[in-house]
This record gives C-alpha cells, structure tokens and sequence, in this order.
C-alpha cells in the first residue's frame, strides 16, 4: 500500500476544485501523454475503488478486474482502452468543472475551429496566456459563470496546467482541442497521419487546382476524400462532411489558406 505522501490527492473529496482535479490527472498521467492507460489506469481505478470502499482492493482479484471493465465500458465513451480527460471529467466531482463549461460554450468540432479562429488572432497556430484570458472569459459569460479577475487568471493558469503537454506557454490546436466530448474531437482522427513540411506542401499544391493559394470547399472535398481513403481511415460520408464543416470554419470567406490548413494536417498533428 502506498504511503500517505504518495496518496493521490483530493480523491477523497465530494467535489473538486479546477486545480485539484487537475492535481489528480498529472498524478496518474505519469508519463504525460494526456491519456491515463496500462498500468497508470490500474493504478487510478485500484485507488478509486480503495477510496470508496475505505479499503485496499487486490487488482489481482477477479472481481476487481470485472469492475474495472464495467467501469471503461461506462467511460471509455470512445473504447480505446483509455481514459482522457474529458472522459475524466464525466467521473470526478468538480466543481469548477471547466470541461463541462467548455461544452455549453462549444458544443461541435465546427464551433470549437470557429472560436479557434477567432481567439487565435495573431494566426501564428497556436492560442497564448493573453489570447486564452479572452477565450476563457467568453466562454465563463456564455455558460453564466461568475468571476473575477483573480478567478479568470487562476482559470487561464490551470487551463495551461491542463493541456499544454510540452510546457511552452502556449496552446497548440490538438492540446485544446482536448476540451472538446471524444465524439467530436475530429482531429483525433487525424493522429495516424504525420506529415512532414515537404509532404503538406506538395499536398496542397496538389489540391490547390487553380494555383490561387488557397484551397475552396470543393478542392477540400477531394483532398480529405482521397486523404481518407489513402489512410484507411473508416469514415462515413456523414463524417466527412462533419471533417469539412470544421476546417472550413478555419477558413477566410471560404478560403482556406496553407496555414490554416498545416495547423489540422501538419504542424500540431504530432501532439
């Protein structure tokens, strides 16, 4: 059994603050991926389960392990065998539950490129402390939270805490888009492919039929239709539609430019 100083913290608690949750997921997170799996999982759910019952669990046990699979199979929305932190926020008490509040504000793939867009004015593909300051206090007078000063930089700080994985100050497309339920996330689909500089740009030369520097709806279309089929990736015509309605919303006018299109296919892809 662990000792008192290697506990994970606040799992004992009816309800959570931002920080505290956020305290919880680096504990288990331990090689900070952004996931809790393997062993980390068992970890989070031996300890769970100690904390409920008052009692220490033997993960060996069979009961155990039937328990642990009634819980993903309730959690695990998207059944990768791991729990992420949207997932994470379905299951934890918190109170000041900025997933939840995120979802009131953005409730779609498409909402969340278009508020993507907005917030990330200077276009350089990533959303900064000041630019997520804005982003946040719209999202907290959308969802009819109250707040302070204070509060809305104590939330700005935990929101980097939360999802920027490589600890530059900075918010890449794929770590915010973490905030979005799994079923909307589209960009998780996009995690397999890796494409270098030299590859997106041939790629966008190659769409781009008119060489006018942009790509259009119907030029994404092929694009995404043969990108999709190229990589085996099991989408529906529903979901790709879905895919398209959420780059576009990166676009100008309808026009989609190389930058805004690098940021979905390559610069934040390996995040």
């Amino acid at each position: 059994m662990a000792t008192q100083a290697q506990q994970p913290p606040h799992l004992h608690l009816s309800e959570l603050t931002a920080a505290q949750f956020i305290d919880i997921w680096k504990h288990f997170d331990a090689d900070g991926n952004g996931y809790i799996e393997g062993k980390e999982l068992e970890n989070f759910f031996r300890e769970l389960e100690g904390t409920r019952r008052g009692a220490s669990v033997d993960p060996t046990h069979a009961v155990f392990k039937e328990k642990m699979r009634e819980f993903m199979a309730k959690f695990d929305k998207n059944a990768d065998g791991r729990i992420e932190m949207t997932e994470l926020a379905q299951l934890l008490p918190t109170e000041e539950n900025f997933l939840l509040c995120f979802r009131e504000f953005v409730g779609s793939s498409a909402e969340f490129m278009a508020a993507w867009r907005r917030y990330d004015s200077d276009r350089s593909g990533y959303i900064e402390s000041n630019e997520l300051k804005g982003f946040l206090s719209d999202l907290l007078k959308k969802a009819n939270r109250s707040y302070d000063e204070k509060k809305l930089n104590e939330y700005t700080k935990t929101i980097l805490r939360m999802f920027d994985l490589n600890g530059d100050g900075k918010l890449g497309l794929s770590e915010m888009a973490r905030l979005l339920p799994v079923q909307e996330n589209f960009l998780l689909k996009f995690e397999g492919i890796r494409l270098t500089v030299k590859e997106f740009d041939s790629l966008f030369a190659y769409y781009d039929k008119d060489g006018n520097g942009y790509i259009d709806e119907q030029e994404l279309d092929a694009l995404l239709k043969d990108l999709c089929d190229k990589n085996k990736m099991d989408v529906d015509s529903t979901g790709k539609v879905g895919y398209k309605k959420s780059i576009m919303a990166l676009s100008d006018g309808g026009k989609l430019y190389r930058t805004e299109l690098e940021i979905v296919l390559c610069r934040d892809s390996a995040l």
